[in-house]
């Protein structure tokens, strides 16, 4: 297949001025390199490069190989490999233990046989009363409150999977389409701002066949590092044995609560108590991105970038959960990008030198949450205040109908006017979706220290976080003219005697987002700030806040801990993505902040999403 190529428009040669890009006689992407690339980043033997695996940090020493053999600088003229920690995986401890009382006789249950913790349980020794609390769900959207009228507070609350009336096509719940009520991080979130002391999940698998009494496999759940409270699974024949005490059943409840979505709701006789020791390990590993620099003639540089890790086995990510367990190749997202960001680093390694130098970065663990990325701009290798502009590719390699979706337009004064100069002369079918420079991808942590940023991303599709995602659906020609165009706009913004000045825009209020627990603003009312996703002992992290949004207006500033919203505690993220769902736009809440460890309170009108 023919790939068509181009002519730059200038380079800046070493010690000369600017020079015609006839002159230079560029040779084209190199697809079937590209294709390669993918070929090794997303093969089986990679197993879908999770992070901490072996597998990526294989994928690392490949990278920085290729950046090695092409003559690229490490950033701190030491290594490639810029390592970080994060937290991986979790696994039992050998101290877990749960017994269950009545009127003073204990029964000992077996762990993996009888009961689980989640991954995200909190640690330690436990003791107290049982309320049955439903399906443990308040939802003021819905009228629906399993809390309502029962006192929970410094017990555990026994909570059902799912939600109520899942199968009905006509319940406000959804029917077949579970909200985000019926994850169980929104149930350990709900019980612990109710005041429990702890969750005890079951099974609903009386009332519904399809799913068995069986528990949940450790690790898999999707949470917080610590939700703050105990929360384990038990197995469904033991509550109910529980429940004979005040002559009800699991079935009988489940049945009752769906035939007209009333609570019943109860506390279980006094004399019942549990005991239970928690023992969750949870693993640091050090992981690395990958750098490689190609100095300029100046000290300002251009920053390239893409994540290479992906979701491993799929286990707690995966939009295929019944394959997890499977490799998730993650040939698209993003062995795509890094193939990109390789053949871009082949294509201006072997030209003459640019004007400002540029910087090529591969990162790990975006699929945590732009974690990688975040390390990096918070500990650069090489001056932020230096950095022109970053270019962030992430799923670039399935584009349809030659259509190519460019944000961040807006962060650069100079962007426009370039890319309106610079695309008719490609074939592709520009389409620019993003003024601000936020998003779900690593150019939102540039974005945050004030660096110009642009996007380019050929759209979501069937295979997105799938076992499906193979490198044989790589259209790696469209992808190559893509990279044609982005080394052709790199090369412009080297050598443009001006750089590009940061805007900071004032947002337009994101839309609700559908199906994603990854951010808070994707729930509830508008708030306007922007997380920073790595934990920390306690609160959230504002890695910024948006202009003119209601956390800006109350004077909440980027660097900002909080740490409680409308009088209740914030631990972490999805303490903070819970309770900014349940209020509503025109709600004027009281937050408290921590800045520069002192506190700060401050009252913010939230407003309507789009």
């Amino acid at each position: 297949m023919r790939i068509h190529g181009f002519a730059l428009p200038w380079l800046l040669a070493a010690g000369a001025g600017l020079v015609p890009a006839a002159d230079l006689r560029p040779q084209p992407i190199d697809w079937k390199r590209y294709h390669e690339h993918v070929r090794f980043l997303a093969s089986e033997e990679m197993k879908g490069r999770g992070t901490g695996t072996p597998e990526l940090e294989k994928a690392a020493a490949y990278i920085a190989r290729q950046f090695r053999q092409m003559g690229l600088q490490p950033p701190d003229g030491k290594n490639y490999l810029l390592e970080f920690a994060v937290t991986t995986n979790a696994r039992l401890g050998p101290e877990n233990r749960f017994e269950y009382s009545r009127e003073g006789n204990p029964t000992a249950m077996l762990l993996e046989k009888h009961f689980i913790p989640l991954n995200f349980s909190s640690n330690g020794a436990f003791r107290g009363g049982l309320v049955f609390a439903g399906y443990g769900i308040t939802a003021r959207e819905y009228h629906y409150d399993d809390y309502a009228g029962v006192d929970v507070k410094d017990k555990f609350a026994v909570v059902l999977r799912h939600e109520p009336q899942e199968f009905d096509e006509k319940s406000v719940f959804a029917g077949k389409v579970y909200t985000e009520h019926a994850q169980l991080f929104s149930k350990a979130v709900n019980a612990k701002m109710h005041g429990a002391r702890g969750v005890i999940f079951v099974n609903d698998a009386p009332n519904h066949a399809a799913d068995s009494d069986e528990l949940d496999r450790f690790a898999r759940t999707v949470g917080p590092n610590n939700a703050g409270i105990p929360f384990v699974q038990v197995k469904a024949e033991a509550v109910d044995r529980w429940l004979e005490t005040a002559h009800r059943s699991l079935k009988l409840l489940v049945e009752e609560i769906d035939k007209n979505l009333e609570p019943r709701s109860f506390a279980l006789p006094e004399g019942q108590q549990i005991e239970m020791t928690v023992d969750v390990r949870r693993e640091m590993k050090n992981v690395h991105n990958v750098a490689g620099y190609l100095p300029g003639s100046s000290d300002e540089h251009i920053v390239i970038g893409a994540h290479y890790d992906h979701l491993g086995l799929g286990e707690q990510f995966s939009m295929a959960p019944a394959e997890a367990g499977r490799p998730h190749p993650g040939a698209d997202d993003n062995a795509s990008g890094t193939a990109g960001v390789l053949e871009l680093a082949r294509y201006f390694s072997s030209r003459p030198r640019p004007g400002r130098g540029i910087l090529f970065l591969a990162f790990a663990a975006e699929e945590l949450g732009l974690l990688g990325s975040s390390h990096y701009v918070n500990h650069p290798r090489l001056p932020l205040a230096k950095a022109a502009a970053m270019i962030n590719m992430d799923m670039i390699g399935r584009i349809r109908d030659g259509k190519v979706l460019v944000g961040g337009i807006g962060t650069g004064t100079t962007f426009q006017a370039m890319l309106d100069r610079l695309t008719p002369r490609h074939s592709l079918k520009f389409e620019f979706s993003d003024q601000t420079g936020y998003g779900s991808s690593d150019h939102t942590s540039f974005t945050t220290k004030q660096v110009p940023v642009l996007f380019f991303f050929s759209g979501l599709h069937a295979d997105y976080h799938k076992p499906s995602d193979t490198f044989d659906k790589i259209d790696a020609p469209q992808a190559a003219r893509l990279l044609e165009f982005i080394a052709e706009l790199t090369a412009e913004m080297a050598s443009a005697p001006e750089r590009p000045r940061f805007v900071r825009l004032a947002d337009p209020r994101p839309a609700r987002m559908a199906g994603s627990g990854s951010t808070a603003s994707g729930y509830g009312a508008y708030f306007g700030s922007i997380p920073d996703f790595a934990e920390i002992p306690n609160g959230v992290r504002f890695a910024d806040v948006r202009e003119g949004s209601p956390a800006a207006k109350a004077g909440l500033k980027a660097g900002d801990i909080l740490v409680e919203f409308d009088g209740k505690a914030i631990q972490n993220l999805y303490d903070f993505t819970y309770a900014l769902r349940a209020a509503k736009a025109g709600d004027v809440v009281a937050v408290k902040v921590l800045r520069e460890g002192s506190a700060i309170e401050a009252k913010v009108t939230l407003e309507q999403r789009r």
